[in-house]
């Protein structure tokens, strides 16, 4: 990693990867935090320790290297028995019991006859807490799993009955890592008799990653962790894309190096943007359309195409606040006389967050942070994190350049920040919504629990990048606007409206999640709204005849705006990543039907 990157325009920051992207995907990468610990340790060992073959002083330093380390007595002494003096055979064995003890630890409630998991709701917010902890939130892994994994297999099946079948040795080292025993068997099943136990894991984080993305589903359609039928569906699924992404690899139309769209407050244009726009795309209405900039390859052609061939505005929020948000705009607004919101928002990470800068050690060289995801980094994470550095206080100047690497790499990956000496955590969901735009305790109360916010407002727009675009509206509707919000989320674009002072007449909101929905409703009555808040669940109501009656109810809609789901054009979704053929992202199309059917009926309305 370049280390020479501070300063927030700086071309070697790569802010062109894919803000989904910027989580390494789960299936393709197992367990580095493994390797880069090990690695770490067998550099400080050979630095400080000295080898020995007969004194017993020698022998005492020999133990005693891996005592400052941080392991007990006893492990190192059952290493040692195992491996002979060999650092690098101890260190392994060392850093197996670790794991082992930490999984059992977290396994003390479960019964030890490995009985199955029957948990009957797969998307509760309890599951989704768990399911964060243990799987998203969990070490960064990495590529050379099969070696680590392998390794450790083999360290903790030394004690195992020979009687034991390879598939029962299996089973019981999967279940001592955390993953539930029936998971564990399916996975076997699946996957043949000769896969590695990357592959194993690989399989599981995928189902987990899927049942997680239900959180919504009402509960009569959520596949249950029991259905056999809809395991198998999915990993055959999963399996044939797996091989086409293989003949053929999803790459991403070539976006602008520098994502400042027509323009941002905070840059210069080296020329004076103009546009023309198609004559069926002016309005009215005027619409906006967002989505994640890096979608697979061929999709903003088609969005473009679908959208009267209007050329997408590709911006990154890290022009607006401080952190990244790489998004694309299909929009008829004008693009002359924008102006942003004010005050400013905090544009780096010592700006937004001041008491960190105390404890932000030199070496960590971050002054924005990466997107916002729907999850955060976890508590025990941190605390590996404190306990690497920790280790290192042993040693003279700052930590090793490989300790730095690992570190900065979480700290990137999870955005988390320097709150204490060696001491790091996730943002909390009030820094978020400020990050975002969103008035603070936006997504609190109502009984929304902390997952749903977290997952909310990675799902939403920040209100300063769109509150720009939308700043032209102002002059043209001094008096109010008709806003039809589809895929409203937590409001983010009628914050935006009622922050740049642009009065909502009415509002109609299309949001599939209740959550949402009641979060927008809260911040509607909360700042006293003069308004009409109309809201629907599922933008398949808005027909025709729907639509003829919301505007004949009050004379047509100023704006139609909106961002479908993305679900299927992340990066970060190895599973389902299908592009706008995607459950999820086809949603697109009824964008453009809802927005051709508003067109057209208000068009006749004027003849």
């Amino acid at each position: 990693m370049d280390k020479n990157f501070s300063g927030e325009d700086n071309d070697s920051i790569d802010w062109d990867t894919e803000d989904e992207l910027e989580i390494q995907e789960i299936t393709d990468t197992t367990f580095s935090s493994c390797t880069n610990l090990r690695s770490v340790r067998r550099h400080t060992v050979s630095g400080h320790g000295e080898a020995s073959t007969s004194s017993v002083s020698c022998q005492s330093k020999f133990i005693q290297q891996f005592i400052v380390m941080g392991f007990p007595e006893e492990s190192i002494a059952k290493a040692i028995e195992q491996n002979g003096e060999n650092e690098g055979l101890v260190l392994d064995a060392l850093l197996t019991f670790k794991a082992l003890e930490d999984s059992l630890e977290d396994q003390s409630s479960a019964s030890p006859q490995l009985e199955p998991c029957n948990s009957s709701d797969d998307s509760s917010s309890q599951y989704n807490e768990s399911f964060l902890d243990d799987v998203y939130e969990e070490d960064s892994w990495s590529s050379d799993s099969d070696n680590c994994i392998n390794s450790a297999k083999r360290d903790y099946l030394k004690g195992e009955s020979s009687s034991l079948s390879e598939k029962e040795q299996t089973l019981i080292f999967l279940a001592n890592m955390g993953y539930p025993a029936e998971e564990a068997s399916i996975a076997m099943e699946r996957c043949g008799p000769e896969a590695s136990l990357a592959e194993l894991i690989d399989f599981m984080c995928a189902a987990q990653m899927a049942r997680e993305d239900d959180a919504y589903l009402p509960e009569d359609v959520k596949p249950k962790l029991n259905s056999g039928g809809y395991k198998r569906k999915m990993y055959n699924e999963f399996c044939t894309r797996k091989k086409q992404r293989a003949i053929s690899d999803e790459e991403s139309i070539p976006l602008p190096k520098h994502m400042i769209g027509f323009g941002v407050p905070t840059e210069s244009i080296p020329r004076m943007v103009q546009r023309t726009l198609p004559e069926q795309a002016i309005g009215p209405p005027f619409f906006y359309y967002e989505n994640v900039a890096l979608a697979p390859k061929g999709v903003w052609d088609t969005m473009s195409r679908f959208l009267y061939d209007i050329e997408p505005e590709f911006v990154d929020s890290k022009y607006f606040c401080a952190t990244a948000r790489k998004r694309g705009y299909i929009h008829n607004l004008p693009i002359e006389d924008r102006f942003p919101l004010l005050p400013l928002p905090p544009r780096t990470i010592h700006e937004a967050f001041p008491l960190t800068k105390k404890w932000w050690p030199s070496w960590d060289t971050r002054t924005k942070l990466n997107c916002l995801q729907t999850s955060i980094g976890s508590a025990r994470l941190a605390d590996r994190i404190r306990k690497a550095m920790k280790a290192m206080e042993n040693f003279d100047g700052e930590p090793p350049a490989i300790v730095q690497k690992y570190i900065l790499d979480e700290c990137r990956k999870w955005n988390l920040v320097w709150v204490g000496r060696n001491k790091v955590a996730p943002l909390e969901t009030d820094e978020v919504e400020m990050l975002l735009g969103f008035p603070r305790n936006h997504t609190r109360g109502g009984g929304i629990s902390r997952t749903d916010r977290y997952k909310s407002l990675g799902n939403s727009f920040q209100v300063d990048t769109v509150a720009y675009h939308l700043s032209v509206l102002k002059d043209l509707f001094p008096n109010g606007i008709n806003v039809l919000s589809l895929f409203s989320g937590i409001g983010g674009a009628e914050v935006a409206l009622y922050r740049l002072g642009i009065p909502l007449n009415n509002v109609v909101s299309v949001e599939k999640s209740e959550v949402n929905r009641n979060i927008v409703r809260s911040w509607w009555e909360q700042t006293n709204q003069r308004g009409n808040l109309i809201d629907f669940e599922d933008v398949l109501q808005l027909n025709g005849d729907l639509l003829e009656q919301l505007i004949d109810s009050f004379g047509g809609f100023d704006l139609v705006i909106g961002g479908s789901p993305c679900n299927n054009l992340t990066g970060s979704n190895r599973v389902s990543r299908d592009g706008l053929e995607g459950k999820d992202s086809s949603l697109f199309y009824d964008y453009v039907r809802i927005l051709d059917l508003v067109k057209s009926i208000m068009s006749s309305r004027r003849v």
